[in-house]
């Protein structure tokens, strides 16, 4: 138990079940690296908590990115429709692949991409040439949807699965903050041709660092295979059928993983029961929305975020710089990728909501084990500021 004069941070692991025992049995055996039997049996349980029928664990959520976008072919000069309001490593993926982003604008109720704005983009302007989809003021040819369902709340899959279909798009879905989610009762992940977790320290379980591809498609799991262990296609020979990349998961990273795993529905649970109790405390208060939750979402709530009306509030970094004064750990919103210094001169369509949510939005304490005493000590601050 932390004592309440303890500093609350914002999201911290909880290994609190076979953590220990099952990186003893990998020191115990020997099996370190990046073979062993927990990646097996990681991808194995994964997949099937997801509904996939592959997992495919690498060593960082952006890895899961990058590997997914090259088993969709996404190659160089191609463009990938993305929303700006997301972590960074979602746009650089693209750009390891040789791609270009095209930012997307925020839904104001989920904060994720807008379906209606991307389906404009796609009609106004674009056009079809030689059986591709180009984007007439590039040139360039668009191959593919990255939505990203942002601080565990799922993106509003069902009409971006149309545009992709339509336009012959493939569809990757950055899951790297939602595992636990749900869209209209099932696991996000597994809507498009691969989806994306990551197991980062802060993530909703850990691997330390970690991610997993996701996918229903046997060829495409195949693919995700080979490229993520260097290609290798002799098992007896040092051949290799194409550039790869060093990607797999140590079986220690993974031991950590079946463990989280077994906790998973507890954490989310948790995760659910604080922003319960957040929004309980917050309707008292003018001028702070949550993000709430749609009746067809079932969010893992990775992150408890609100926007604060300036006029009441000021300035949202202000409240996040008194917090962290009062030992509370706040996090502003990810900055619009769309601004960034890497992304300023790529095409950004109509981004409006991102940039306002930004300005306005601040995550609270969240972490699966925070304490009620915890929880009441955010509120009290938020109060006494206001």
């Amino acid at each position: 138990m932390i004592d309440s004069d303890d500093p609350v941070p914002n999201a911290v692991p909880h290994l609190a079940g076979k953590e220990w025992q099952y990186v003893k049995e990998c020191l115990d055996t020997n099996w370190v690296s990046s073979i062993g039997p927990f990646v097996d049996r990681f991808e194995r349980e994964m997949a099937a908590y997801v509904d996939a029928r592959h997992g495919i664990a690498v060593v960082t959520g952006t890895a899961a990115l990058h590997a997914a976008l090259v088993a969709a072919d996404v190659g160089p000069d191609d463009e990938v429709l993305v929303p700006s309001l997301t972590f960074v490593a979602t746009a650089n993926a693209i750009r390891y692949c040789g791609a270009w982003p095209v930012f997307m604008d925020s839904d104001p109720k989920t904060w994720n991409i807008d379906p209606a704005k991307t389906a404009e983009f796609l009609a106004r302007e674009c056009e079809r040439r030689s059986g591709s989809l180009v984007n007439r003021a590039s040139g360039r040819r668009v191959k593919a949807i990255l939505p990203v369902h942002l601080y565990g709340h799922p993106a509003d899959l069902d009409p971006l699965l149309d545009l992709a279909s339509r336009h012959a798009l493939a569809l990757v879905e950055d899951a790297t903050e939602s595992l636990g989610a749900r869209y209209k009762g099932r696991r996000v992940g597994v809507a498009g041709q691969t989806g994306c977790l990551s197991f980062n320290g802060n993530k909703i379980i850990t691997t330390g660092g970690g991610g997993m591809v996701v996918t229903n498609d046997e060829r495409t799991a195949r693919r995700l295979r080979s490229i993520t262990t260097q290609a290798r296609g002799d098992a007896k020979e040092w051949i290799h059928d194409a550039v790869g990349f060093n990607y797999r998961m140590t079986n220690i990273q993974a031991a950590l993983g079946v463990a989280q795993l077994e906790q998973l529905d507890h954490f989310v649970e948790s995760k659910r029961a604080t922003a319960r109790a957040y929004t309980e405390a917050l309707a008292g208060l003018t001028g702070a929305e949550p993000c709430g939750e749609q009746p067809w979402a079932h969010s893992n709530f990775w992150m408890y975020s609100i926007q604060l009306d300036p006029a009441v509030w000021g300035s949202a970094r202000r409240v996040i710089d008194a917090a962290a004064a009062a030992g509370i750990q706040c996090r502003p919103l990810f900055y619009p990728v769309h601004r960034q210094p890497p992304y300023r001169d790529c095409q950004a369509y109509r981004v409006e909501v991102a940039d306002r949510l930004h300005a306005r939005g601040l995550s609270l304490p969240c972490s699966v084990g925070i304490t009620q005493a915890q929880r009441a000590r955010v509120v009290r601050f938020l109060t006494h500021l206001k």
